[in-house]
Formats: structure tokens, C-alpha cells, sequence
């Protein structure tokens, strides 16, 4: 046997018994020994490194270490889940689907939801390539080399994988890795961690990777997003998965009812505890991948998949005291400062009270014993008041009617949930929001500046809005606290390069009121530029889709205000974009104005997703279900007959995938 053959096998030998231990839980060798062979295959490496291979396992013991986390965008975006609470929730849920699919049976696939640190691993011919963090959903962090340390995580696939896809999970700390490095931190004199998906989700940015490799993570898969995989369920999603050689949790159930689909979740909210990892709740696909593709996405969520949420830890504490925060937008929001309790994991100082009204319906008061819950287990809140524990001595709370900032009346118009500050140009705290709100990951994704440095930075007298931003210099940055020379570099290279983010991120960023990232979309490719917005009246701008009244009076009023108009016109002359750039307009025509298309069935030239951007580039809707404003159904392969049935009955036209292609 050559040299080369004999580190092949090793390799081989060693995929085989990392697979076994780490993903199968099912050792066929002494760790001593699996010990011996990783050493000889070092030795063999070391001296032959013509023969280098990235997917060696000699390379899981770390040794790479990152300074800056490169920011990598998602080639298929990592969207968010639905919560449910409740059967009627699901039954809603499965409501909506029928109204899309018609009269199609719909079966579910039931699987844990995994409190972890959500990641994405790309694979091309078998060999992981890249691992990127979830971050805003739209690009994360590559931690390739830290992941690379996880044993259950394979670097080289085995069967019949598709040539490159993606595959989604969560890193996790199993229950008895996480408390024998909190009794190792205890006994070396240093604070244990506060909770295992802190702590997993801290190691991925961990400079280092060798000290990465110590920690016992964990890597569960459930998902696999790219073209031509093969694959035609979310339940046989999961078993080719396993054959190609993920950790893939065998506790995933198919189900034909929500009845099954509440078994199935009855069942893990007693026997969750007796897992070896932490879970909150279970995450509920449709399983025919044609299914989900039909179904596609909110702005946020996968229609076809919901997430049932466990009922959330209750405690008690005590309310210390109720203060107020002011956005940026000038709405005040109470917030109730509490004795520390820990609750699911975390120690909880603090929880929202959302508004006057709420304070009032629980009646809470200063002093009071409190129940607080984490709503959905992330962001706790205040749920009742332990009456018969109330001082003697309370008294009901008198709501502020002057902004704790800068003192100027607080106003509650009709309709409003909130009491605002006013002094909109004025309040200092809703102008470092707004600047902080604008160097945010979705808007000029800023890097090298963050929330205590626009604090700072206002403090200091060296901005006043985002526009100053454009016009800072090292030599003004660098006197500052915690400011060397090259933090100061990296800020005002960080300031030139968001010059070229896209029209819609500049539009959301601008921090009009209701204008969030999905409404500023629509808005830029409506208008094109922001001249063209700027001149926009209401009547015209809620004849958008998607645009209401309030949503077209607030846009209205941002630009009839002299110092927007004037920040917007020194934005400019910095050569931030505000017009769609030109190869973006190359490809879009305004000929389906007025008109609604709901697509349907599998396609064979196109993708169902370049169809639905194809209409949407030429001014057209797609539309979710057939209704009597749907202009066409565009019909595929495997339609359900319900579709074709509605549509008939309505007499809306039904075309093909080449009739949809003449027509652009």
C-alpha cells in the first residue's frame, strides 16, 4: 500500500468512527485507540503534505485563529417561524394553508425545535465548504474554521448528495457538556455560564478555534435548501440526510391531522425533560415540498411551517420601580426594573409593560410581587400581580406626562397604542435612535461603529444626525474613549462604504415612521428614485400595493420637513444611493401593471420563484389564492384540481408557463 492509500484510509477508517460516535452514538472502537490511529494519520500527514486534504479529521482539533468574522451573504435567505400557542392557533394555521392548496391533502412533519445557535453549512461535491451564522436572516458570520471543530458535523459526505446545497440546524450544548464546564469555570475560581444556548451560540465567535474544539458542541440538522436535490418531503429530507451523514434527531413524526400533530406535541412537553438537550417547543412543516413551494413566504415566515411554543417558565419577583425609555420615533414605552430572578436559563432584571393601558389593566404598582414569563421564552413580561403580597401602603401608578429626556408633553392621539414625545428633532434620545436605527445590519450595515459609539459620538458634539456621519475624520474619532488609530480608520472606512447599499436599505434606513424593510421595497421599485418619492402625494402613494392611509401620510410628512430634505440632499452629494441602480432597471417594465397572478404546480423551464419575481420585476402581484381579483392562473405540472375548478367557476384565465413567457 502507498503512502497516499494508506492516508486515505486512515481517513476513511476515522470519518467512519466519528460518524459512529459523534452522529450515531454507537462507538466500534476504544478512544484510546481511535487515539493511536489520529496520531499516526498526523505523523503521515506532517510528513507528506502533498497529500493535504481539507476534510481531514486530523483538522477538527482547531489551531485557525479569526480576528474579523467575514459577513457573508445567504445565498437562500434564513427566514423565521410563526409561534403558536394553542390547538386553535394550528387549526387557523392549517386553515390558511386550505385556502391556498385547495382541496389537497396536506400531511405534516412534527419535529423538536432546538434551542440553539442557528447555522448554515454549504456543501459542493460532498465537502463542507462554508458556515455561516443565521445573523439577520439576509447574511451572518462565517465561522467555518470553529465549526469545523464540531465532530458531528461531517466534512465529507457520503451516498448520493446533490452537488451543492445547503443544509440548516442548530449548534447546541447538550445538558451534561454544559455542567461539567460550569463545575471546571466554578472550580477555577471563575462565574459559571448563565444557560447552554448562550454559551453555544458565544462559542462560534470565539477567535480561536482550538479552544472551539474543547467545548462539547453539538450540531443538529433538520432542513436543506438548493436546486436539484432530489428530494420531495421534509420527511424524506431528514432520512437522506442521515444516509449522507448529518446528525439528524430521530424524534420527527409524520402527521395527517392537527389532532396527530397535538399528540405529538402533548407528548414532548412532558418528556422534553428527559432529553440530553434543550427544547421549547415543536417546529410543524407541510411536507410535500411542491406543497411549500405553493405556499412560499410572508415577509418574515415560511407559510408551510409553524412553531408551537411550550408554555413559558413562570416565576415571582418584586417591581422595584417603573421607568420609561423614549424610540426613536418618539413613542414611549414602561419598563418595569425588577428583583434579579432567574427564569429559563437567564437572570431577569427587567421586562417591557408596553403602555398605559396595560399598567392599568394588571394594575401594577411599585412593590408589588409580580408573575413574569418569558413571552415565547425570549422577551420576559409581566403577566399578573400577586395581589394579596401588595404593601399596605400602595398606590396606583400616575403614568409621565412629560418625556423623561427633555421634559416636552407627551401626546396620545386616537388609535395610537402609546403616549410620544414630540420633540422630534429635538429629544437627544430619539436622535442617536434614529442613528443608530441608520448604521443598522438591514440599513447601512455600518461596520466599525455601534450603539455606544453614536452615543458617544452625539455626546462629544460630532454629530447631530446620520447625515454628520459622512463628514467625520480619524483625527476627530481618535481623541475619544476606546478610540485607537485603527478603530478610527475602520469607522470612516466603514461611513465611505455604505455608499454603496441599494436604494430600499437607504429608503428603510431613513427611518420614516411605518416604514419597515418590506414596505420601503415596494416603495423604491414603485418610485424608482427619491425624487420621485419626494413628490409623491397621499392619493398617489396608497394607489402602491400595500400602501395604506397612515402608512401615505407619514411618508408624506418626512419629506415636507426642512431638515429631512436637507440631511436627504447631503446624503446625496456624500453618493449615497438614493435611485435603483441601473442593471436593477434593466430587467424591469411596468407591462403587467394592474394585474394579479397566482401561480400553481411545477414548472419546467422556469423556477416557481423566478416566475413570481419575473411578474413582480414587470409590475405585476402574485397573489396567494384565487380570488375574483385574480388575473391569471398560471398553471404547472401537478396542479390541484381545486384550483382549476375555482378558477373556472370565477372565469379567470388559465395560462401556461409559456403563455406567462410570451406575455413578458
Amino acid at each position: 500500500m502507498s503512502v497516499r492509500q494508506k492516508i486515505e484510509a486512515l481517513r476513511a477508517e476515522l470519518r467512519e468512527h466519528n460518524h459512529n460516535y459523534y452522529v450515531l452514538d454507537n462507538p466500534t472502537i476504544s478512544d484510546y485507540d481511535f487515539d493511536m490511529k489520529l496520531k499516526e494519520l498526523q505523523e503521515l500527514e506532517a510528513k507528506h503534505p502533498e497529500f493535504y486534504d481539507a476534510t481531514s479529521p486530523t483538522l477538527r482539533v482547531g489551531g485557525d485563529i479569526t480576528k474579523n468574522f467575514n459577513t457573508i451573504v445567504h445565498e437562500h435567505r434564513m427566514y423565521s417561524l410563526d409561534n403558536s400557542y394553542s390547538k386553535e392557533d394550528l387549526e387557523d394555521w392549517e386553515k390558511r394553508i386550505q385556502r391556498i392548496l385547495g382541496d389537497a391533502e396536506v400531511e405534516f412533519t412534527c419535529e423538536l425545535k432546538y434551542d440553539g445557535a442557528s447555522i448554515s453549512l454549504t456543501y459542493e461535491d460532498g465537502k463542507l465548504s462554508k458556515a455561516v451564522t443565521r445573523g439577520d436572516g439576509f447574511q451572518g458570520d462565517e465561522v467555518t474554521a470553529n465549526i469545523k471543530t464540531i465532530r458531528s458535523v461531517p466534512l465529507q459526505l457520503k451516498g448520493d448528495y446533490p452537488p451543492k446545497f445547503d443544509i440548516r440546524g442548530e449548534i447546541i450544548l447538550p445538558l451534561d457538556g454544559f455542567e461539567k464546564m460550569n463545575q471546571e469555570r466554578v472550580a477555577a475560581g471563575e462565574d459559571p455560564y448563565m444557560n447552554p444556548r448562550n454559551t453555544a451560540s458565544g462559542s462560534l465567535k470565539l477567535q480561536d478555534s482550538a479552544a472551539v474544539a474543547q467545548r462539547p458542541l453539538d450540531c443538529l440538522l433538520y432542513g436543506i435548501v438548493g436546486p436539484n436535490t432530489g428530494i420531495t418531503s421534509q420527511y424524506e429530507m431528514l432520512e437522506k440526510s442521515r444516509d449522507w451523514g448529518f446528525k439528524v434527531p430521530s424524534i420527527a413524526q409524520l402527521c395527517k391531522t392537527i389532532d396527530e400533530v397535538m399528540a405529538f406535541v402533548e407528548y414532548w412537553d412532558v418528556h422534553r425533560h428527559d432529553l440530553p438537550y434543550e427544547t421549547d417547543g415543536v417546529v410543524i412543516k407541510v411536507n410535500s415540498l411542491q406543497h411549500q413551494d405553493e405556499l412560499g413566504y410572508t415577509s418574515k415566515s415560511p407559510r408551510w411551517a409553524m412553531a408551537y411554543k411550550f408554555k413559558a417558565e413562570q416565576v415571582s419577583t418584586v417591581l422595584n420601580e417603573i421607568t420609561y425609555q423614549v424610540g426613536r420615533t418618539g413613542a414611549i414605552t414602561p419598563v418595569a426594573n425588577l428583583e434579579p430572578v432567574l427564569l429559563a436559563g437567564t437572570t431577569v432584571k427587567r421586562a417591557s409593560l408596553h403602555n398605559a393601558d396595560q399598567i392599568e389593566k394588571l394594575d401594577i404598582r411599585e412593590r408589588d410581587t409580580v408573575f413574569v414569563e418569558k413571552g415565547g421564552e425570549i422577551i420576559p413580561k409581566i403577566i399578573g400581580v400577586d395581589i394579596p403580597k401588595r404593601p399596605a401602603d400602595s398606590e396606583p401608578i400616575k403614568y409621565i406626562t412629560l418625556c423623561p429626556e427633555c421634559e416636552t408633553e407627551l401626546v396620545r392621539t386616537e388609535g395610537d397604542a402609546k403616549h410620544y414625545c414630540t420633540n422630534f428633532y429635538g429629544c437627544p434620545t430619539q436622535i442617536t435612535g434614529r442613528i443608530q436605527h441608520f448604521i443598522s445590519r438591514k440599513a447601512m450595515d455600518i461596520e466599525g461603529l455601534g450603539g455606544e459609539t453614536v452615543e458617544l459620538l452625539f455626546k462629544e458634539g460630532l454629530i447631530r444626525n446620520y447625515a454628520d456621519l459622512y463628514i467625520l475624520t480619524k483625527e476627530q474619532i481618535m481623541p475619544l474613549e476606546r478610540m485607537a488609530e485603527k478603530s478610527a480608520e475602520n469607522l470612516v472606512k466603514g461611513v465611505a462604504d455604505s455608499t454603496t447599499i441599494p436604494f430600499e436599505r437607504v429608503l428603510f434606513a431613513l427611518g420614516i415612521r411605518f416604514v419597515g424593510e418590506t414596505v420601503a421595497k415596494k416603495l423604491a421599485k414603485a418610485y424608482k428614485n427619491i425624487d420621485a418619492l419626494m413628490a409623491a402625494s397621499s392619493e398617489e402613494l396608497i394607489a402602491v400595493d400595500e400602501i395604506g392611509e397612515r402608512i401615505a401620510q407619514s411618508v408624506v410628512e418626512f419629506f415636507q420637513n426642512e431638515r429631512n430634505l436637507d440631511n436627504i440632499a447631503r446624503l446625496k452629494s456624500y453618493g449615497v444611493q438614493f435611485e435603483i441602480s441601473a442593471d436593477k432597471l434593466l430587467n424591469q417594465t411596468e407591462i403587467l401593471k394592474g394585474k394579479t397572478f397566482v401561480v400553481s404546480g411545477v414548472f419546467e423551464t422556469i423556477s416557481r420563484n423566478d416566475l413570481k419575481k419575473l411578474i413582480e420585476d414587470n409590475g405585476g402581484k402574485v397573489g396567494s389564492s384565487i380570488s375574483s381579483k385574480t388575473s391569471f392562473l398560471v398553471a404547472g405540472d401537478k396542479m390541484g384540481p381545486s384550483k382549476r375548478t375555482k378558477a373556472e367557476k370565477l372565469d379567470i384565465p388559465i395560462i401556461t408557463e409559456q403563455d406567462f413567457l410570451n406575455m413578458v
